[in-house]
């Protein structure tokens, strides 16, 4: 039997293709150079991984691979940001079942993601009612990729965009949390549609 295809996001295949058309005529050239070119198709293809996940039955999940970067309170509602490296699976889920009401796509820099310049880069605000995520661009990451629209139903873990290439995803919680409900804190690793951000009551 013939491999599957790995799974993969959107698009990966297209940002993969130029080095995998570039591979043959290199190799003819130089078969050290086409071994690159084969490599960097691979490692792009390996970056848009997109795994399967398990998400729990109840609470809200984190909507990123990586580590969290950011735990505060803005008025009366509490964010976390989650930081992803070139490392980590960079689809993106969603925290709990929601009704999406809008998607609003925001231009701006590509300051790196973990740093306080990041406030002022591009990014895709995604409202879900009870809360909000939003996409934010960085140094490296150069585009964001929503699946979603308004009015789609979405159930927990399910995937809502991914961005290519690095950066952060932050979700601000409903009203009804609080900092002390918090089950992870920053520094800590977490995965995208498992991790438990808040548990229900």
């Amino acid at each position: 039997m013939l491999p599957s295809r790995p799974s993969v996001a959107p698009g990966a295949w297209r940002y993969a293709s130029v080095p995998l058309v570039a591979t043959l005529p290199l190799a003819v050239l130089s078969p050290p150079l086409g071994v690159v070119s084969l490599l960097v198709a691979a490692g792009v293809l390996w970056f848009h991984r997109d795994p399967p996940r398990s998400p729990p039955p109840n609470g809200v999940v984190t909507p990123a691979d990586g580590r969290v970067s950011v735990c505060r309170r803005e008025g009366n509602r509490v964010r976390v940001g989650v930081f992803m490296n070139l490392t980590d699976v960079h689809v993106n889920r969603a925290p709990a079942p929601a009704t999406v009401r809008s998607v609003e796509h925001t231009p701006g820099g590509h300051r790196p993601a973990f740093s306080k310049e990041s406030e002022r880069n591009e990014r895709v605000r995604i409202d879900c009612e009870e809360y909000e995520l939003t996409l934010i661009a960085g140094a490296i990451a150069r585009r964001i990729h929503p699946y979603v629209e308004p009015g789609d139903r979405v159930d927990r873990g399910d995937r809502v965009g991914h961005i290519s290439f690095g950066s952060r995803v932050d979700v601000l919680l409903p009203p009804d949390y609080d900092l002390d409900d918090l089950r992870v804190e920053t520094g800590q690793r977490v995965h995208a549609g498992e991790t438990v951000l808040v548990a229900d009551e």
